[in-house]
């Protein structure tokens, strides 16, 4: 059976503050009315119908934790102070209709819920066909006309089905409407729960694999290598040809290391088997195309010489640009515009891709999507030793913008580059600078 979640003090306090309100405004009803002389019964004492609205109005204050018991106790006092002509009939029916509205939006049982405002329908209804007949029996009535009672009555009944009618409504409304929001908070807050767990596992064994793979690339090299240079230092004094031989072993075991872990970081950062050929920048137009054909306005503009670049550096550039271009269309919309830049220099490629975020009224990515995007990029560049930025631009939009070496490098930490051997024996240089800073935020 479905609950709604038990009241808050906020909620408790405020209902305090309602009951405190409609007893002082029937105090205030019944002050009124006997200065006006609109009373059932003029020889009801005042200090009675005062009592009566404070006692009508004060069980509110629990009305949402025993919602029946209130409204059993509000239509017995209303009864009771009724037969005696002490009730006001303002503020007291606002308290009434509050307590029986409680009972639809707030008891558990459901099933106690309707047979207990059922009752106190029957009740009530009992109680007023009760005074209609002593209403007709009064020798008054006779002066009024018969037809005026029963006009009188005919509003009273339709009045008090209005008034039950609705407070059962808009109660069961209150419930329904309730126990709907409980379960979308729950389903949310299930959905993010699982969607932490699933990002820590994916994390978990995304380390897992990448620690297998580099055991099985780099154990067997270092490995060599150690034996190596131990045995060229045992014969370097005595054998200079063997501790030479030793040394070029360790030297090709070096390289052979490096070039397998570039070769791991294609195989690591790429979707596909490794069976088929990476993609390269020339790849990219087909991006740019599709990105036109789901309606986005996408520009590609290249400049300076192409130099040769490694199918690391190529197949990084490529997923850049993939990467950006899924995140302008989902955050910015299909109807932005999309500049994708590629600068090449010397000895570096700068990949920039912009967008005006005109094509979504929601296009800040700030606080939207799981960051797993930005956190792949960055990933796949600082692996070859590039440098990446992107946040939003100074007026409107989002920039991407990656640094690639011509030469990939191996970092040991993130953010700080380590350079490693060239197989021409010379460092790879660091990668240049934007060569037009201006066009980077136009």
């Amino acid at each position: 059976m479905a609950a709604r979640s038990r009241p808050d003090a906020r909620s408790l306090r405020v209902d305090a503050i309602v009951a405190a309100a409609l007893a002082f405004s029937g105090c205030v009803m019944v002050a009124l009315s006997h200065t006006a002389g609109i009373v059932v019964n003029p020889d009801a004492s005042i200090w009675l119908a005062l009592l009566g609205s404070v006692l009508l109005a004060a069980p509110l204050v629990l009305r949402r934790l025993h919602p029946v018991l209130v409204a059993i106790a509000q239509s017995a006092v209303y009864l009771a102070f009724g037969e005696l002509g002490a009730i006001e009939f303002y503020a007291s029916q606002i308290a009434l209709f509050l307590g029986f509205y409680s009972i639809g939006a707030w008891e558990a049982n459901r099933p106690r819920a309707r047979w207990v405002r059922l009752v106190l329908v029957v009740i009530m209804a009992a109680w007023l066909a009760s005074s209609a007949v002593r209403g007709f029996l009064d020798p008054e009535t006779g002066e009024r006309g018969v037809a005026a009672f029963f006009g009188y009555l005919g509003i009273q009944v339709a009045i008090n089905a209005m008034f039950f009618g609705g407070a059962w409504i808009f109660g069961d409304r209150a419930w329904a409407s309730a126990i709907e929001r409980e379960d979308l908070d729950r389903a949310n807050a299930e959905i993010r729960a699982q969607q932490a767990q699933l990002s820590e596992q994916a994390v978990a064994l995304e380390r897992m694999r990448i620690a297998r793979e580099l055991h099985d690339v780099v154990a067997h090299h270092v490995s060599a290598m150690g034996v190596q240079a131990g045995a060229a230092r045992r014969v370097l004094d005595r054998d200079r040809e063997a501790a030479r031989d030793a040394l070029q072993h360790v030297e090709r075991s070096a390289r052979e290391a490096i070039g397998e872990l570039r070769s791991l970081v294609l195989t690591l950062r790429s979707e596909d088997d490794g069976t088929g050929a990476a993609p390269d920048l020339d790849a990219i137009e087909a991006l740019v195309d599709a990105a036109r054909d789901a309606g986005q306005e996408a520009r590609l503009t290249t400049l300076g010489d192409r130099p040769p670049l490694s199918p690391a550096v190529e197949l990084t550039a490529y997923r850049v640009v993939q990467e950006a271009l899924t995140n302008a269309r989902k955050h910015a919309g299909a109807a932005a515009t999309i500049d994708v830049r590629l600068r090449f220099s010397r000895d570096s490629l700068e990949v920039e891709v912009a967008d005006d975020g005109h094509g979504s009224p929601h296009a800040s990515r700030v606080g939207l999507g799981s960051g797993m995007g930005l956190v792949g990029m960055r990933e796949r560049v600082t692996a070859i030793g590039g440098e990446l930025e992107a946040g939003p631009k100074p007026r409107g939009g989002f920039l991407v913008r990656a640094s690639l070496p011509v030469v990939p490098t191996v970092r040991s930490v993130p953010s700080a580059p380590s350079p490693a051997d060239d197989p021409r024996g010379a460092p790879a240089e660091p990668a240049a600078s934007p060569s037009d800073p201006s066009e980077v935020r136009a």
